[in-house]
Protein backbone atom coordinates (compact mmCIF):
# COMPACT_ATOMS: atom_id res chain seq x y z
CA UNK A 1 0.00 0.00 0.00
CA UNK A 2 2.41 2.38 1.13
CA UNK A 3 3.73 4.67 -2.02
CA UNK A 4 4.79 7.55 -3.59
CA UNK A 5 5.36 8.93 -7.17
CA UNK A 6 8.00 11.14 -6.08
CA UNK A 7 11.48 11.16 -7.87
CA UNK A 8 13.06 13.01 -4.78
CA UNK A 9 14.35 9.96 -3.04
CA UNK A 10 17.38 8.04 -2.50
CA UNK A 11 19.17 9.32 -5.73
CA UNK A 12 17.66 6.93 -7.95
CA UNK A 13 16.75 7.18 -11.67
CA UNK A 14 15.73 10.49 -12.53
CA UNK A 15 11.25 10.42 -12.84
CA UNK A 16 10.76 7.30 -10.69
CA UNK A 17 8.60 7.12 -7.75
CA UNK A 18 10.37 5.51 -4.81
CA UNK A 19 8.68 3.79 -1.92
CA UNK A 20 12.09 3.96 0.41
CA UNK A 21 9.95 6.65 2.66
CA UNK A 22 8.40 4.23 4.69
CA UNK A 23 11.69 2.98 5.73
CA UNK A 24 13.60 5.75 6.60
CA UNK A 25 12.70 7.21 9.58
CA UNK A 26 14.17 3.60 10.90
CA UNK A 27 17.31 4.27 9.52
CA UNK A 28 18.17 8.22 10.29
CA UNK A 29 17.23 8.06 13.75
CA UNK A 30 15.06 11.19 13.66
CA UNK A 31 14.05 12.94 16.56
CA UNK A 32 10.17 12.58 17.43
CA UNK A 33 8.52 15.92 17.38
CA UNK A 34 5.27 15.49 19.50
CA UNK A 35 2.21 17.18 18.43
CA UNK A 36 -1.18 17.44 20.21
CA UNK A 37 -4.57 15.97 20.27
CA UNK A 38 -7.11 16.90 16.55
CA UNK A 39 -7.97 20.81 17.52
CA UNK A 40 -6.41 23.22 14.83
CA UNK A 41 -4.28 24.57 17.62
CA UNK A 42 -2.05 21.48 16.98
CA UNK A 43 -0.79 22.12 13.54
CA UNK A 44 2.77 23.02 13.58
CA UNK A 45 3.68 23.86 10.08
CA UNK A 46 0.84 26.78 8.75
CA UNK A 47 -0.28 27.09 4.94
CA UNK A 48 0.14 30.51 3.52
CA UNK A 49 -3.76 31.79 2.49
CA UNK A 50 -6.74 30.50 4.60
CA UNK A 51 -10.05 29.44 3.87
CA UNK A 52 -13.03 32.41 4.77
CA UNK A 53 -16.74 31.82 5.58
CA UNK A 54 -18.11 29.41 8.04
CA UNK A 55 -20.42 27.06 5.91
CA UNK A 56 -19.52 24.80 3.07
CA UNK A 57 -21.64 26.75 0.21
CA UNK A 58 -19.48 30.08 1.15
CA UNK A 59 -16.05 27.80 1.64
CA UNK A 60 -13.40 29.37 -0.45
CA UNK A 61 -9.16 29.41 -0.47
CA UNK A 62 -7.37 32.11 -0.83
CA UNK A 63 -4.09 31.51 -2.66
CA UNK A 64 -0.79 31.92 -2.23
CA UNK A 65 2.85 30.57 -0.92
CA UNK A 66 2.83 27.11 -0.15
CA UNK A 67 4.66 26.01 2.85
CA UNK A 68 8.63 25.34 2.90
CA UNK A 69 10.03 22.31 1.53
CA UNK A 70 12.47 19.90 3.11
CA UNK A 71 16.42 20.55 2.46
CA UNK A 72 17.46 19.70 -1.06
CA UNK A 73 14.04 19.17 -2.64
CA UNK A 74 12.38 21.90 -5.29
CA UNK A 75 8.11 22.28 -6.82
CA UNK A 76 7.20 23.38 -9.46
CA UNK A 77 7.18 27.42 -9.29
CA UNK A 78 4.06 28.15 -10.76
CA UNK A 79 2.18 25.80 -7.70
CA UNK A 80 -0.13 27.93 -5.35
CA UNK A 81 -1.61 26.64 -2.33
CA UNK A 82 -3.89 27.37 0.64
CA UNK A 83 -6.08 26.47 3.86
CA UNK A 84 -9.74 24.91 3.61
CA UNK A 85 -11.16 25.06 7.14
CA UNK A 86 -13.63 21.68 7.44
CA UNK A 87 -15.29 20.07 10.47
CA UNK A 88 -13.01 17.36 12.31
CA UNK A 89 -16.38 15.64 12.78
CA UNK A 90 -19.16 16.02 10.09
CA UNK A 91 -21.70 15.10 12.38
CA UNK A 92 -21.16 18.08 14.28
CA UNK A 93 -20.19 20.57 11.71
CA UNK A 94 -20.47 23.94 13.85
CA UNK A 95 -17.75 21.80 16.42
CA UNK A 96 -14.07 21.76 16.21
CA UNK A 97 -12.43 22.86 12.58
CA UNK A 98 -9.21 21.74 11.17
CA UNK A 99 -7.42 22.81 7.86
CA UNK A 100 -6.88 21.14 4.87
CA UNK A 101 -3.66 22.31 2.97
CA UNK A 102 -4.97 22.50 -1.03
CA UNK A 103 -2.48 22.98 -3.75
CA UNK A 104 -3.42 24.18 -7.45
CA UNK A 105 -1.27 24.07 -10.73
CA UNK A 106 -3.77 26.20 -13.24
CA UNK A 107 -2.79 24.77 -16.59
CA UNK A 108 -6.17 24.48 -18.48
CA UNK A 109 -6.51 26.65 -21.79
CA UNK A 110 -9.58 29.01 -22.29
CA UNK A 111 -11.37 27.34 -24.52
CA UNK A 112 -10.53 23.90 -23.85
CA UNK A 113 -10.64 24.12 -20.10
CA UNK A 114 -12.78 20.81 -18.82
CA UNK A 115 -12.37 21.25 -15.39
CA UNK A 116 -10.27 20.26 -12.13
CA UNK A 117 -8.41 16.78 -11.98
CA UNK A 118 -8.00 16.39 -8.15
CA UNK A 119 -4.99 13.79 -7.02
CA UNK A 120 -3.95 11.62 -4.44
CA UNK A 121 -0.86 9.81 -4.35
CA UNK A 122 -1.99 6.69 -1.64
CA UNK A 123 -0.12 5.78 1.29
CA UNK A 124 -2.60 5.49 2.76
CA UNK A 125 -1.16 9.20 5.05
CA UNK A 126 0.93 10.37 1.74
CA UNK A 127 1.05 14.00 1.83
CA UNK A 128 -0.48 15.38 -1.78
CA UNK A 129 0.56 19.13 -1.95
CA UNK A 130 3.35 18.51 -4.68
CA UNK A 131 1.89 15.90 -6.54
CA UNK A 132 0.45 18.59 -9.63
CA UNK A 133 3.86 19.32 -10.47
CA UNK A 134 5.08 15.89 -10.22
CA UNK A 135 2.20 15.03 -12.24
CA UNK A 136 2.34 17.83 -15.41
CA UNK A 137 6.09 16.33 -16.03
CA UNK A 138 4.25 13.24 -17.23
CA UNK A 139 1.07 14.20 -18.85
CA UNK A 140 0.95 15.55 -22.40
CA UNK A 141 -0.60 18.92 -23.67
CA UNK A 142 -4.05 17.91 -24.30
CA UNK A 143 -4.28 16.83 -20.56
CA UNK A 144 -2.98 19.84 -19.08
CA UNK A 145 -5.04 21.89 -21.76
CA UNK A 146 -8.26 20.37 -20.05
CA UNK A 147 -7.46 20.37 -16.29
CA UNK A 148 -6.07 22.71 -13.86
CA UNK A 149 -4.49 20.43 -11.39
CA UNK A 150 -5.36 20.17 -7.24
CA UNK A 151 -3.49 18.55 -4.87
CA UNK A 152 -4.09 18.54 -1.27
CA UNK A 153 -2.60 16.73 2.20
CA UNK A 154 -5.44 14.74 2.83
CA UNK A 155 -6.51 15.41 6.92
CA UNK A 156 -4.12 14.58 9.47
CA UNK A 157 -0.97 14.54 7.07
CA UNK A 158 1.59 16.86 7.08
CA UNK A 159 0.00 20.65 6.62
CA UNK A 160 -3.30 18.83 6.85
CA UNK A 161 -3.71 19.61 10.81
CA UNK A 162 -1.21 16.71 11.47
CA UNK A 163 -1.32 13.70 13.90
CA UNK A 164 1.20 12.19 15.91
CA UNK A 165 1.18 9.77 18.66
CA UNK A 166 4.70 10.39 19.50
CA UNK A 167 5.87 6.77 17.99
CA UNK A 168 8.90 5.98 19.22
CA UNK A 169 9.63 4.02 16.10
CA UNK A 170 8.50 6.62 13.71
CA UNK A 171 8.52 4.79 10.92
CA UNK A 172 5.88 3.37 8.95
CA UNK A 173 7.84 0.06 8.41
CA UNK A 174 7.99 -0.47 12.18
CA UNK A 175 4.15 -1.05 12.17
CA UNK A 176 4.58 -4.05 10.30
CA UNK A 177 4.43 -7.08 12.52
CA UNK A 178 6.78 -9.50 11.23
CA UNK A 179 6.85 -12.70 13.53
CA UNK A 180 10.25 -14.10 15.61
CA UNK A 181 12.16 -16.18 13.59
CA UNK A 182 10.93 -19.05 15.11
CA UNK A 183 7.42 -17.85 14.09
CA UNK A 184 6.32 -16.77 17.59
CA UNK A 185 3.74 -13.24 17.96
CA UNK A 186 4.29 -12.59 21.42
CA UNK A 187 6.49 -9.72 20.94
CA UNK A 188 3.64 -8.59 18.28
CA UNK A 189 0.97 -8.56 20.37
CA UNK A 190 2.98 -6.59 22.82
CA UNK A 191 4.12 -3.62 20.61
CA UNK A 192 0.54 -3.69 18.83
CA UNK A 193 -1.14 -3.18 22.26
CA UNK A 194 1.31 -0.54 22.88
CA UNK A 195 1.02 1.39 19.93
CA UNK A 196 -2.14 1.54 20.28
CA UNK A 197 -2.65 2.80 23.81
CA UNK A 198 0.32 5.30 22.56
CA UNK A 199 -2.03 6.95 20.19
CA UNK A 200 -4.91 6.76 22.64
CA UNK A 201 -3.63 8.09 25.62
CA UNK A 202 -1.68 10.73 23.25
CA UNK A 203 -4.14 11.65 20.49
CA UNK A 204 -7.57 10.89 22.26
CA UNK A 205 -10.82 10.06 20.86
CA UNK A 206 -10.67 12.86 17.94
CA UNK A 207 -7.96 10.43 15.80
CA UNK A 208 -11.08 8.21 14.95
CA UNK A 209 -12.22 10.98 12.40
CA UNK A 210 -9.25 10.91 10.59
CA UNK A 211 -10.60 8.24 8.19
CA UNK A 212 -11.28 7.94 4.61
CA UNK A 213 -15.18 9.10 4.60
CA UNK A 214 -14.33 12.29 6.30
CA UNK A 215 -11.49 12.88 3.71
CA UNK A 216 -13.88 12.04 0.93
CA UNK A 217 -16.12 14.92 2.36
CA UNK A 218 -12.85 17.12 2.86
CA UNK A 219 -12.43 16.36 -1.05
CA UNK A 220 -16.02 17.33 -1.75
CA UNK A 221 -15.38 20.73 0.24
CA UNK A 222 -12.53 21.11 -2.04
CA UNK A 223 -14.89 21.03 -4.86
CA UNK A 224 -16.97 23.45 -3.23
CA UNK A 225 -14.36 25.78 -2.70
CA UNK A 226 -13.01 25.63 -6.05
CA UNK A 227 -16.50 26.77 -7.83
CA UNK A 228 -17.04 23.50 -9.48
CA UNK A 229 -20.18 21.13 -10.21
CA UNK A 230 -17.83 18.22 -10.65
CA UNK A 231 -14.58 17.04 -10.12
CA UNK A 232 -12.11 14.55 -12.10
CA UNK A 233 -9.96 12.29 -9.96
CA UNK A 234 -6.55 10.37 -10.03
CA UNK A 235 -5.58 7.85 -7.17
CA UNK A 236 -3.06 5.98 -7.29
CA UNK A 237 -3.14 2.91 -4.62
CA UNK A 238 -4.67 4.07 -1.22
CA UNK A 239 -6.10 6.74 -3.16
CA UNK A 240 -7.81 4.42 -5.56
CA UNK A 241 -10.18 3.07 -2.38
CA UNK A 242 -10.59 7.01 -1.82
CA UNK A 243 -11.57 7.75 -4.84
CA UNK A 244 -14.15 4.76 -4.55
CA UNK A 245 -15.62 6.17 -1.54
CA UNK A 246 -15.74 9.63 -2.85
CA UNK A 247 -17.89 7.86 -6.12
CA UNK A 248 -19.71 6.52 -3.65
CA UNK A 249 -21.17 9.39 -1.13
CA UNK A 250 -20.70 12.13 -3.93
CA UNK A 251 -22.16 10.34 -7.36
CA UNK A 252 -23.37 13.24 -8.71
CA UNK A 253 -20.52 15.22 -8.63
CA UNK A 254 -18.10 12.77 -9.57
CA UNK A 255 -16.79 13.36 -13.44
CA UNK A 256 -14.01 11.61 -14.73
CA UNK A 257 -11.68 9.29 -12.44
CA UNK A 258 -8.80 7.51 -13.02
CA UNK A 259 -7.95 4.54 -10.04
CA UNK A 260 -4.60 3.15 -10.71
CA UNK A 261 -2.74 0.36 -8.27
CA UNK A 262 -6.42 -0.58 -6.60
CA UNK A 263 -7.16 -2.29 -3.62
CA UNK A 264 -10.30 -4.30 -3.13
CA UNK A 265 -13.02 -1.96 -1.20
CA UNK A 266 -14.76 -5.74 -0.17
CA UNK A 267 -11.43 -6.27 2.00
CA UNK A 268 -11.10 -2.98 3.94
CA UNK A 269 -8.14 -3.41 5.71
CA UNK A 270 -7.61 -6.78 7.24
CA UNK A 271 -8.35 -8.74 4.75
CA UNK A 272 -6.71 -6.09 2.15
CA UNK A 273 -3.72 -6.82 3.94
CA UNK A 274 -3.85 -10.43 4.94
CA UNK A 275 -5.36 -12.13 1.89
CA UNK A 276 -3.53 -9.90 -0.82
CA UNK A 277 0.05 -9.05 0.05
CA UNK A 278 2.15 -12.80 0.07
CA UNK A 279 0.46 -13.87 -3.08
CA UNK A 280 1.41 -10.13 -4.69
CA UNK A 281 5.15 -10.55 -3.30
CA UNK A 282 5.00 -13.62 -4.63
CA UNK A 283 3.79 -12.61 -8.32
CA UNK A 284 6.25 -10.07 -8.33
CA UNK A 285 9.38 -11.50 -6.68
CA UNK A 286 10.30 -13.59 -10.12
CA UNK A 287 10.49 -10.33 -11.78
CA UNK A 288 13.54 -9.00 -9.80
CA UNK A 289 15.15 -12.46 -9.31
CA UNK A 290 15.50 -13.06 -13.14
CA UNK A 291 17.32 -9.78 -12.93
CA UNK A 292 19.87 -11.35 -10.13
CA UNK A 293 19.82 -14.17 -11.97
CA UNK A 294 21.27 -12.42 -14.98
CA UNK A 295 24.10 -11.60 -13.38
CA UNK A 296 24.85 -14.60 -12.20
CA UNK A 297 28.60 -14.36 -12.56
CA UNK A 298 28.94 -11.50 -10.08
CA UNK A 299 26.19 -11.50 -8.10
CA UNK A 300 26.48 -15.53 -7.52
CA UNK A 301 22.60 -15.48 -6.14
CA UNK A 302 21.73 -17.99 -8.00
CA UNK A 303 21.42 -18.61 -11.96
CA UNK A 304 17.47 -18.88 -12.38
CA UNK A 305 14.59 -17.80 -10.54
CA UNK A 306 14.56 -20.45 -8.03
CA UNK A 307 18.42 -20.26 -6.93
CA UNK A 308 18.23 -17.29 -6.21
CA UNK A 309 14.40 -17.02 -4.56
CA UNK A 310 16.29 -20.30 -2.26
CA UNK A 311 18.98 -17.54 -1.38
CA UNK A 312 16.74 -15.02 -0.35
CA UNK A 313 14.88 -17.15 1.92
CA UNK A 314 18.17 -18.42 3.48
CA UNK A 315 19.66 -14.84 3.72
CA UNK A 316 16.27 -13.43 5.63
CA UNK A 317 16.34 -16.55 8.00
CA UNK A 318 19.85 -16.09 8.51
CA UNK A 319 19.08 -11.90 9.67
CA UNK A 320 16.17 -13.10 11.78
CA UNK A 321 18.51 -15.22 13.63
CA UNK A 322 21.54 -12.55 13.69
CA UNK A 323 20.89 -9.20 12.25
CA UNK A 324 23.84 -7.28 10.69
CA UNK A 325 25.18 -3.75 11.34
CA UNK A 326 25.22 -1.33 8.80
CA UNK A 327 28.06 0.45 7.87
CA UNK A 328 28.01 4.49 8.88
CA UNK A 329 24.85 4.05 10.82
CA UNK A 330 23.20 3.01 14.38
CA UNK A 331 21.18 -0.10 12.86
CA UNK A 332 21.23 -2.89 12.00
CA UNK A 333 19.61 -5.33 8.89
CA UNK A 334 17.80 -8.03 9.96
CA UNK A 335 15.22 -9.77 8.37
CA UNK A 336 12.54 -7.54 8.60
CA UNK A 337 14.15 -4.69 7.20
CA UNK A 338 15.25 -6.76 4.56
CA UNK A 339 11.71 -7.60 3.47
CA UNK A 340 10.61 -3.95 3.86
CA UNK A 341 13.04 -2.44 1.50
CA UNK A 342 12.76 -5.39 -1.22
CA UNK A 343 8.73 -4.52 -0.86
CA UNK A 344 9.96 -0.62 -1.78
CA UNK A 345 12.17 -1.72 -4.45
CA UNK A 346 9.68 -4.40 -6.23
CA UNK A 347 7.52 -1.22 -6.94
CA UNK A 348 9.05 -0.16 -9.56
CA UNK A 349 11.10 -2.20 -12.35
CA UNK A 350 13.56 0.23 -12.62
CA UNK A 351 14.99 -0.20 -9.13
CA UNK A 352 15.20 -4.50 -9.69
CA UNK A 353 19.06 -3.98 -10.55
CA UNK A 354 19.13 -2.04 -7.39
CA UNK A 355 17.40 -5.01 -5.27
CA UNK A 356 19.64 -7.58 -7.00
CA UNK A 357 22.40 -5.64 -5.84
CA UNK A 358 21.30 -4.76 -2.19
CA UNK A 359 20.50 -8.37 -1.93
CA UNK A 360 24.05 -9.47 -2.37
CA UNK A 361 25.28 -6.15 -0.13
CA UNK A 362 23.05 -8.18 2.29
CA UNK A 363 24.39 -11.29 1.94
CA UNK A 364 28.47 -10.14 1.94
CA UNK A 365 27.18 -8.08 4.98
CA UNK A 366 26.18 -11.27 6.96
CA UNK A 367 29.68 -12.79 6.45
CA UNK A 368 31.52 -9.66 7.16
CA UNK A 369 33.26 -9.32 3.48
CA UNK A 370 31.25 -6.65 2.30
CA UNK A 371 33.49 -5.00 -1.09
CA UNK A 372 33.83 -1.17 -2.03
CA UNK A 373 30.50 -1.80 -4.27
CA UNK A 374 28.33 -3.38 -1.52
CA UNK A 375 28.96 -0.35 0.49
CA UNK A 376 28.36 2.13 -2.08
CA UNK A 377 24.79 0.54 -2.64
CA UNK A 378 23.87 -0.12 0.80
CA UNK A 379 24.58 3.33 1.07
CA UNK A 380 22.34 4.20 -1.97
CA UNK A 381 19.35 2.59 -0.69
CA UNK A 382 19.56 3.72 2.99
CA UNK A 383 20.69 7.40 2.19
CA UNK A 384 18.23 10.05 4.11
CA UNK A 385 15.37 11.65 3.28
CA UNK A 386 15.24 15.06 4.25
CA UNK A 387 12.14 15.59 6.57
CA UNK A 388 9.57 18.39 5.85
CA UNK A 389 9.96 21.12 8.03
CA UNK A 390 7.41 21.24 11.09
CA UNK A 391 6.10 17.57 10.52
CA UNK A 392 5.81 15.32 13.24
CA UNK A 393 8.41 12.39 12.33
CA UNK A 394 5.74 9.68 12.90
CA UNK A 395 2.73 11.56 11.25
CA UNK A 396 3.09 9.08 8.11
CA UNK A 397 2.84 5.83 10.56
CA UNK A 398 0.10 7.72 13.01
CA UNK A 399 -2.27 8.49 9.96
CA UNK A 400 -1.53 5.10 8.74
CA UNK A 401 -2.94 3.46 11.74
CA UNK A 402 -5.78 6.23 12.24
CA UNK A 403 -7.11 5.06 8.30
CA UNK A 404 -6.08 1.25 8.71
CA UNK A 405 -7.44 1.13 11.73
CA UNK A 406 -10.22 3.59 11.96
CA UNK A 407 -11.93 2.37 8.55
CA UNK A 408 -13.34 -0.67 9.60
CA UNK A 409 -13.24 -2.86 12.87
CA UNK A 410 -10.75 -5.51 12.92
CA UNK A 411 -10.79 -8.95 14.70
CA UNK A 412 -9.86 -8.94 18.06
CA UNK A 413 -9.03 -12.90 18.39
CA UNK A 414 -4.95 -13.14 19.53
CA UNK A 415 -5.43 -17.00 18.90
CA UNK A 416 -6.72 -16.31 15.72
CA UNK A 417 -4.31 -14.05 14.42
CA UNK A 418 -1.34 -16.65 15.85
CA UNK A 419 -3.04 -19.20 13.40
CA UNK A 420 -3.66 -17.71 10.77
CA UNK A 421 0.15 -16.47 10.66
CA UNK A 422 1.31 -19.64 11.06
CA UNK A 423 -0.83 -21.22 7.91
CA UNK A 424 0.62 -17.81 6.24
CA UNK A 425 4.05 -18.07 6.88
CA UNK A 426 3.84 -21.61 4.87
CA UNK A 427 1.66 -20.52 1.94
CA UNK A 428 4.19 -17.23 1.36
CA UNK A 429 7.40 -17.63 2.85
CA UNK A 430 8.50 -14.34 1.04
CA UNK A 431 6.30 -12.50 3.80
CA UNK A 432 7.30 -14.79 6.16
CA UNK A 433 3.29 -14.49 7.87
CA UNK A 434 3.52 -10.93 8.47
CA UNK A 435 -0.05 -9.78 6.43
CA UNK A 436 -1.45 -12.14 8.58
CA UNK A 437 -0.12 -11.20 11.86
CA UNK A 438 -1.46 -9.27 14.77
CA UNK A 439 -1.94 -5.36 13.65
CA UNK A 440 -2.33 -2.20 16.72
CA UNK A 441 -5.82 -2.46 14.90
CA UNK A 442 -6.70 -5.33 16.98
CA UNK A 443 -6.84 -2.91 19.79
CA UNK A 444 -7.87 0.18 18.59
CA UNK A 445 -11.25 2.16 19.26
CA UNK A 446 -14.56 0.79 17.73
CA UNK A 447 -14.40 3.24 14.28
CA UNK A 448 -16.66 6.46 14.33
CA UNK A 449 -18.64 5.52 11.67
CA UNK A 450 -19.61 2.26 9.75
CA UNK A 451 -17.50 0.84 6.86
CA UNK A 452 -18.56 2.75 3.49
CA UNK A 453 -20.02 0.18 1.04
CA UNK A 454 -19.05 1.10 -2.41
CA UNK A 455 -21.46 1.75 -4.83
CA UNK A 456 -22.13 -0.46 -8.47
CA UNK A 457 -22.89 0.54 -11.15
CA UNK A 458 -23.83 4.49 -11.64
CA UNK A 459 -22.13 6.81 -14.55
CA UNK A 460 -19.80 4.90 -16.60
CA UNK A 461 -17.20 7.55 -15.45
CA UNK A 462 -13.77 5.16 -14.20
CA UNK A 463 -11.27 3.92 -15.36
CA UNK A 464 -9.36 1.07 -13.36
CA UNK A 465 -5.43 0.70 -14.47
CA UNK A 466 -4.11 -2.66 -12.83
CA UNK A 467 -0.65 -4.25 -13.41
CA UNK A 468 -0.81 -8.37 -13.40
CA UNK A 469 2.68 -8.43 -11.37
CA UNK A 470 2.06 -6.20 -8.44
CA UNK A 471 3.23 -6.12 -5.49
CA UNK A 472 1.13 -3.93 -2.93
CA UNK A 473 -2.02 -4.31 -4.78
CA UNK A 474 -2.12 -7.27 -6.76
CA UNK A 475 -4.02 -8.27 -10.06
CA UNK A 476 -7.11 -9.53 -7.86
CA UNK A 477 -7.45 -6.02 -6.52
CA UNK A 478 -8.22 -4.41 -9.16
CA UNK A 479 -10.37 -7.00 -10.64
CA UNK A 480 -12.21 -6.96 -7.46
CA UNK A 481 -12.29 -3.07 -7.40
CA UNK A 482 -13.93 -3.45 -11.08
CA UNK A 483 -16.34 -5.77 -9.98
CA UNK A 484 -17.75 -3.57 -7.04
CA UNK A 485 -18.07 -0.70 -9.28
CA UNK A 486 -19.90 -3.03 -11.60
CA UNK A 487 -20.60 -1.38 -15.17
CA UNK A 488 -19.61 2.23 -13.82
CA UNK A 489 -15.82 1.18 -14.43
CA UNK A 490 -13.97 0.00 -17.62
CA UNK A 491 -10.75 -2.17 -16.76
CA UNK A 492 -7.12 -1.54 -18.49
CA UNK A 493 -4.96 -4.44 -17.22
CA UNK A 494 -1.43 -4.82 -18.69
CA UNK A 495 1.30 -7.41 -18.62
CA UNK A 496 3.85 -5.60 -16.05
CA UNK A 497 4.99 -5.71 -13.11
CA UNK A 498 5.47 -3.28 -10.11
CA UNK A 499 2.91 -0.52 -8.53
CA UNK A 500 2.25 1.95 -11.43
CA UNK A 501 0.51 1.45 -15.10
CA UNK A 502 0.56 4.98 -16.83
CA UNK A 503 4.02 6.07 -18.16
CA UNK A 504 5.83 2.59 -17.30
CA UNK A 505 6.02 1.28 -20.96
CA UNK A 506 2.60 0.36 -22.12
CA UNK A 507 1.44 2.45 -24.82
CA UNK A 508 -1.88 0.62 -25.19
CA UNK A 509 -2.47 1.91 -21.31
CA UNK A 510 -1.03 5.55 -21.95
CA UNK A 511 -3.48 6.03 -24.73
CA UNK A 512 -6.11 4.49 -22.94
CA UNK A 513 -5.86 6.94 -19.88
CA UNK A 514 -5.15 10.00 -22.08
CA UNK A 515 -8.08 9.30 -24.11
CA UNK A 516 -10.48 9.28 -21.71
CA UNK A 517 -9.25 12.15 -19.75
CA UNK A 518 -9.32 14.61 -23.05
CA UNK A 519 -12.31 13.17 -24.30
CA UNK A 520 -14.35 10.93 -21.72
CA UNK A 521 -14.70 7.95 -23.45
CA UNK A 522 -13.93 4.78 -22.03
CA UNK A 523 -12.79 1.42 -23.82
CA UNK A 524 -15.93 0.05 -25.12
CA UNK A 525 -14.77 -3.49 -22.68
CA UNK A 526 -11.81 -4.65 -20.70
CA UNK A 527 -8.48 -4.09 -22.72
CA UNK A 528 -5.55 -6.14 -21.51
CA UNK A 529 -2.17 -4.14 -22.90
CA UNK A 530 0.77 -6.80 -23.84
CA UNK A 531 3.08 -4.22 -25.44
CA UNK A 532 5.01 -3.01 -22.42
CA UNK A 533 8.60 -1.80 -23.11
CA UNK A 534 10.74 -1.64 -20.46
CA UNK A 535 12.91 1.68 -20.40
Amino acid sequence: MTTTRSSAQHGFPRGRRIAAALLVSTLTGTALVACGAGAKGSQPAKVSGKSVGENAGDARITWGKCPALAEGQTRDPHLACGTLEVPLDYQNPGGTKIDVAVSRLSTAQPGKRHGVLLLNPGGPALGGLDMPGTMASTLPKSVLDRYDLIGFDPRGVEHSTPQSCGLQDPSVSGLFPYPAADGSITKNVALAKADAKQCADTVGKNLRYYNTANTARDMDRIRQALGEKKISYWGQSYGTYLGAVYRSLFQHHTDRMILEGNVDPTKVWADQVADTWGKGTADRFPDAARVAAAQAGTLKLGTNVAQVTHTYLTLADRLDRTPAAIPGTSVSLDGALLRNMTYALLLHNDTLPVLAKFWKAADNLTHGSTTAADTAVLKEVFAATPTSPGIPADNQATMFMALTCGDAEWPHDVDGYAARTTADREKWPLTAGMPANIWACAYWDKPAEATVKVVKGGPRNTLILQNRRDNATPWESGVGLHKSLGGGSAFVGVDNGGHYVYGEGSACADKATVGFLTTGRLPDKDVHCTDVTQK
